[in-house]
């Protein structure tokens, strides 16, 4: 208690001792008192007791006076020219260590456009002087000032030895404590972005701790979604706290946050699940008005995460409809991308999409024109208009497809060929030796994923096109790689295998993961005597095999299965129709010459026991080839 008065008496001295000078005898005799007063009354009396006349200086001395701009603070602002701000130096103004702070940001902004001037600048007389003012005062820049200050001394290229650059990071170092959160954040993207020296590096590892540590300090949704844009993909923890506090705030989220979330998840590829659930919670739930820039943003983030939620998507589809008059080709194409990639197919919305690009037949570019086809062969549309629409296809393709690039050249061929409306020299085109060989033993995935297509395509002449004169891929070509069945077993796929070997009983009944010289792989393969029997499958020729192993020809009235398990990708989402590359699949192998046994997840998921299994594929067997005898 006694330490507790002592204290309080020598904090009241220290301020009095302070207002000592100017005060009249009076006054002194008035400290005298009060003093005596405040030893001699209870330890617990509040401060506010003691006379008022005592108390009004220290109460002005702690009120808050703003920041009065003043006409040299003006100049700076409205500085056109780095010669502008340089004069100031040498004219009557006297500057502060703040404005001289300011002349550097200015000067930052100004040399941006003009980034060959940056050497000129670092060599003049008048810019040294303001490094070396700006150092001998470095303690008393303001915080805000101080965050802006070093990622403008980065983008002017300060040498990293310089002791003014060196002093900048030095200050931030002692200040990080005080320096409030979206400062913390503005210094590490400035380090990120503007500098790659090694001290830089470190101070954006300090910097970054302290924003890991300081994550709870976020209160409002506009600094956090700031944050998450611009530092969050520096760091996983951090990243991983700011998505915690964004749960808790995204209640307070309008369309424009919502949107930047979204946006930035989709360009890292971060496909935080619960994140997404509560977005799409509040873009259900919240009667916002969506302008069409969000619509488009807000469907692309979901299709490039594919994550699907059906609200969301109907949602986005409506609004999309209505605003399709005010559209550019460019928006649509990119509207029809990412609901390609979403699997989403609302077929008033898409015939809306075939409907403006026959509308604007003479003004669509190809790149647009290709993103909208595309996403029509993934989805497998076929609009209303179909002999307009594609129509305007090969006249667009006509003369411009040999000069796309090779890849793109495939992606459009293979489209056709999924929507059926490939021309025969548009297959020769791709399928020419001199065209198709820069794919052949491709190392990288797109090369592979681009021959594999290049083997469909190759399926399609051959087997889809009978007057077809050439060229073909090459026997070698079409012949499966080790890479064919290289795939990772879902439990599907487990699953039916160990029904099938109990359903074969012998080996030599069936084949198993069967690659085709078309680029599919049969989930099985079995040959059916004309009375229903198992024969052996290998001894007899195959010729949808680049090797065949057998010789004889098969029995009259033989009939050959192939089972084929469609998961769930690789339907259109809420739906029971297959995606465009499957449907081509299956016409393929029909064309090939095969009863078809469709094994859907939708329908194997209610089976429960190995007996009901092994009924529904014998059941599934039976209908495939009554339907055949039937026809």
């Amino acid at each position: 208690m006694a330490a507790h008065l002592v204290k309080r008496c020598t904090c009241l001295l220290r301020e009095a001792a302070r207002q000592a000078p100017a005060m009249a005898p009076v006054g002194r005799l008035r400290l005298a008192w009060v003093a005596h007063k405040t030893l001699t009354s209870s330890a617990t009396s509040p401060i506010s007791h003691l006379p008022g006349s005592l108390m009004e200086p220290v109460e002005k001395e702690r009120a808050f006076t703003p920041y009065v701009e003043k006409q040299v603070d003006h100049l700076i602002k409205k500085a056109t020219r780095p010669e502008e701000l340089l004069e100031l130096l040498g004219g009557s103004h006297d500057l502060d260590s703040n404005q001289a702070a300011m002349v550097l940001i200015r000067l930052s902004h100004l040399l941006s456009e003009k980034p060959e001037d940056k050497g000129l600048l670092i060599q003049d007389a008048h810019f040294h002087q303001l490094l070396c003012l700006l150092n001998s005062q470095i303690a008393s820049v303001w915080h805000g000032t101080l965050s802006k200050l070093l990622g403008s001394l980065y983008a002017l290229g300060i040498p990293k030895a310089s002791k003014e650059l060196q002093s900048v990071e030095q200050e931030v170092r002692w200040r990080m404590r005080k320096l409030k959160y979206k400062h913390l954040a503005f210094l590490a993207e400035s380090c990120a972005t503007l500098s790659q020296e090694q001290h830089s590096q470190e101070l954006l590892a300090e910097l970054l701790m302290h924003l890991e540590r300081r994550w709870t300090e976020i209160e409002d949704s506009h600094t956090l979604v700031t944050v998450m844009m611009k530092v969050g993909h520096l760091s996983e923890p951090l990243m991983n706290r700011l998505e915690d506090k964004c749960l808790e705030l995204v209640e307070h989220f309008g369309p424009s946050e919502l949107r930047k979330v979204l946006v930035m998840l989709a360009a890292q590829s971060r496909r935080s699940v619960p994140l997404l659930r509560a977005i799409s919670y509040h873009l259900v739930q919240k009667p916002f008005s969506l302008t069409k820039d969000v619509l488009l943003d807000v469907a692309y983030a979901y299709g490039k995460l594919s994550f699907h939620q059906t609200q969301v998507s109907q949602r986005l589809a409506t609004d999309l409809l209505s605003l399709m008059p005010s559209l550019t080709s460019g928006e649509v194409a990119h509207c029809a991308k990412s609901f390609a990639l979403l699997k989403w197919l609302s077929l008033p919305l898409f015939e809306a999409f075939a409907q403006h690009v026959l509308n604007r037949a003479q003004d669509i570019t190809l790149p647009h024109l290709c993103s909208v086809l595309l996403a029509f062969a993934r989805l497998n549309f076929h609009p209303d208009q179909e002999d307009q629409f594609f129509s305007l296809v090969h006249e667009k393709l006509g003369s411009e497809l040999p000069g796309l690039e090779p890849a793109l050249q495939v992606d459009l061929v293979w489209a056709l060929c999924v929507l059926q409306q490939a021309r025969e020299a548009e297959l020769q085109a791709v399928l020419h030796p001199e065209f198709h060989i820069q794919f052949l033993g491709g190392k990288s995935q797109k090369d592979q994923n681009t021959f594999q297509k290049l083997l469909h395509i190759n399926a399609t002449a051959l087997l889809e096109y009978p007057e077809y004169s050439g060229p073909l891929l090459p026997a070698s070509a079409v012949a499966p790689g080790p890479s064919a069945l290289d795939r990772k077993v879902t439990p599907l796929q487990k699953e039916l295998q160990e029904t099938l070997k109990g359903l074969l009983g012998s080996a030599d009944k069936g084949s198993l993961e069967v690659a085709t010289q078309y680029g599919w792989v049969l989930d099985a393969e079995v040959l059916l005597d004309s009375d229903g029997e198992f024969l052996p499958v290998r001894d007899f020729v195959a010729p949808h095999l680049a090797q065949p192993t057998g010789s004889q020809s098969p029995p009259p009235g033989s009939k050959r299965l192939a089972f084929l398990r469609w998961e769930f990708p690789n339907f259109n989402s809420r739906s029971k129709d297959l995606l465009g590359r499957f449907v081509l699949a299956r016409r393929h192998i029909l064309a090939a010459g095969f009863l078809i046994v469709d094994v859907p997840f939708y329908e194997w998921l209610e089976l429960k026991s190995e007996w009901q299994k092994g009924a529904y594929l014998k059941d599934k067997m039976r209908k495939a080839v009554a339907e055949e005898l039937a026809k």
